[in-house]
């Protein structure tokens, strides 16, 4: 714990502290009780920079042990979670998918992994000597593992699926944007952070923004409480689908409960068709400046034809015909 503690305590380690470190990692980590051991692994999954040795070895070691590396950890390369999927078994890969984002590269070949690993023997074989013996010793400890076995494919066939439906979103061209009104990174990013603190007056307004249209407008989307039109919306303007989930989910609380291994939102926002999502958007704007932006230069020309009345009745003539009274 000494040396990683005093690994953890360097910001910007350099390339010799990189493989000092990697040199004595090992050794002491091997020496070291279980508890050591998850401690370290734990104070190593904050550090910023790892050695690609040392992050390889962690997170080949028992689940128990690199379970809070490979879900917390920013400092495993892509290559190093790919290596360590195709070397260890179903629980790493599930430790791995449970990461806050996953590169497309790695989806990819998570999936390739999921797909081309042969189902094992005992899923494959039924059980059926233990049959003829019942209400003995060995039939219910073959029924025990049979039923670990039932629920172990079972979370493994759940895995794939959410894997797959991770990689569905990869066919998608999103960049393919000519024309279109497109999030810029900031105006994306603003959202996101509006939506993570919750702040729907900030939102509308960065959403009004981002459609050129009024503050009505953004209000008018944000108060469908079945966060369809705002699935639309942010569809239409091309954010990120796990960016748009999340808004999604913070906003209409409802979007967050689970539903076939995905949220509500998630399944929101896959059915849903860019080109109809940009119609429908462009069709709202539309009606938004007929109806509301054709108020202001009305309400700006009445001002100016009071303006030039008022001027037209300059009051000349009166003073002078005062001035003559006055004379007389």
């Amino acid at each position: 714990m000494a040396t990683v503690s005093s690994f953890e305590s360097l910001s910007h380690p350099t390339r010799s502290e990189l493989r000092q470190f990697a040199e004595l990692f090992t050794p002491l980590f091997q020496a070291s009780s279980d508890e050591a051991k998850r401690q370290a692994v734990a104070a190593l999954s904050q550090c910023e920079t790892m050695p690609a040795a040392v992050a390889l070895f962690i997170g080949n070691q028992p689940i128990e042990i690199a379970a809070p590396f490979l879900i917390a950890s920013k400092a495993v390369a892509d290559d190093t979670l790919i290596t360590i999927a195709r070397m260890q078994g179903a629980a790493h890969v599930k430790a791995i998918v449970s990461r806050d984002s996953l590169s497309p590269k790695v989806i990819d070949a998570l999936v390739a992994l999921r797909q081309t690993q042969p189902r094992s023997a005992t899923a494959s074989a039924p059980i059926t000597e233990s049959v003829a013996v019942p209400l003995s010793p060995v039939q219910v400890e073959s029924n025990e593992a049979e039923a670990l076995e039932e629920q172990r494919i079972a979370n493994e066939e759940a895995l794939r699926g959410r894997i797959l439906d991770l990689a569905g979103h990869l066919g998608r061209d999103d960049q393919d944007r000519l024309g279109l009104r497109t999030l810029t990174d900031i105006q994306e990013a603003l959202l996101v952070r509006f939506a993570r603190s919750h702040e729907a007056t900030h939102f509308a307004t960065a959403l009004a923004d981002a459609l050129s249209a009024s503050r009505w407008l953004a209000e008018r989307i944000m108060l469908d409480l079945s966060g369809q039109q705002l699935a639309t919306t942010l569809t239409s303007l091309g954010m990120g689908f796990l960016d748009a989930v999340f808004v999604l989910e913070r906003f209409y609380p409802h979007l967050a409960e689970q539903q076939h291994n995905v949220t509500r939102g998630w399944m929101v926002l896959d059915a849903l068709d860019p080109e109809e999502c940009h119609e429908r958007v462009e069709a709202w704007r539309r009606a938004d400046r007929y109806t509301y932006t054709a108020e202001v230069p009305d309400s700006r020309t009445s001002r100016e034809t009071e303006t030039h009345r008022f001027a037209r009745q300059a009051p000349v003539q009166r003073d002078m015909r005062a001035l003559g009274r006055r004379s007389r």
